[in-house]
């Protein structure tokens, strides 16, 4: 007899695309990749690209999204958004996909806590510059989180991020501790300008230049 106890229910997940293309960022550059944007982001920087991602999507089951990424020729995975660490059942995902022998990075903006993170998972974590808007939303306590093979990213707008940047890497030491980023907003810093003053300084961070955008400028899906 039936007296209203269901099951565990499954958990689901709110996703806005899952595409298979070359990784624009990162140390991965280049590789193959399958990406899974997830729906929803707290943050609204100004520069951001992906706005598209804050609403739209679907409720998918975890066997579902596993399902598809198993369909592609590839074992390197990025979890991205939106913002990712705003579903909490994304930490499910990322375990099962490293379980069954995926290489698993996180793109996440730096102001939701990373500490209940996966520790194999190699988490690409922003820390917003001035230029963003969204400088306040920096959880600082996730620098304490950051382990040799993740990498932290600053996308930068102009001369002041660059400076604000540049005060941050040294002050803590940022790249004895793992791979630093430095992008520029795409279309408003010109890559030759940050070579330039990474060089002046001779800033020991990776300049990154978005290779999607190079290749597919705006396309979704690429």
């Amino acid at each position: 007899m039936n007296h209203g106890v269901s099951g565990p229910v499954a958990a689901t997940l709110r996703i806005n695309e899952v595409f298979f293309s070359l990784q624009g960022e990162s140390s991965r550059v280049g590789l193959p990749t399958v990406f899974v944007r997830l729906t929803g982001c707290p943050l609204r920087c100004r520069w951001c690209d992906t706005e598209y991602a804050f609403h739209e999507g679907a409720s998918r089951s975890l066997d579902d999204v596993f399902a598809e990424i198993g369909q592609h020729p590839t074992r390197e995975v990025c979890v991205t958004g939106g913002e990712p660490l705003a579903q909490p059942a994304v930490h499910q995902l990322m375990t099962r996909l490293l379980d069954a022998g995926y290489r698993v990075s996180l793109e996440t903006s730096g102001a939701l806590d990373t500490a209940a993170v996966d520790p194999r998972v190699r988490v690409v974590m922003d820390l917003k510059c001035p230029g963003s808007d969204e400088l306040e939303r920096n959880h600082w306590d996730n620098l304490r989180n950051l382990r040799a093979h993740d990498e932290v990213k600053f996308v930068l707008a102009d001369r002041a991020d660059y400076e604000w940047m540049r005060e941050v890497v040294l002050r803590e030491r940022l790249p004895e501790r793992c791979g630093v980023l430095a992008s520029p907003v795409w279309g408003e810093l010109e890559p030759g300008q940050l070579a330039d003053w990474l060089l002046a300084d001779g800033l020991p961070v990776r300049l990154q230049v978005q290779l999607h955008k190079v290749l597919w400028q705006d396309a979704r899906g690429r």
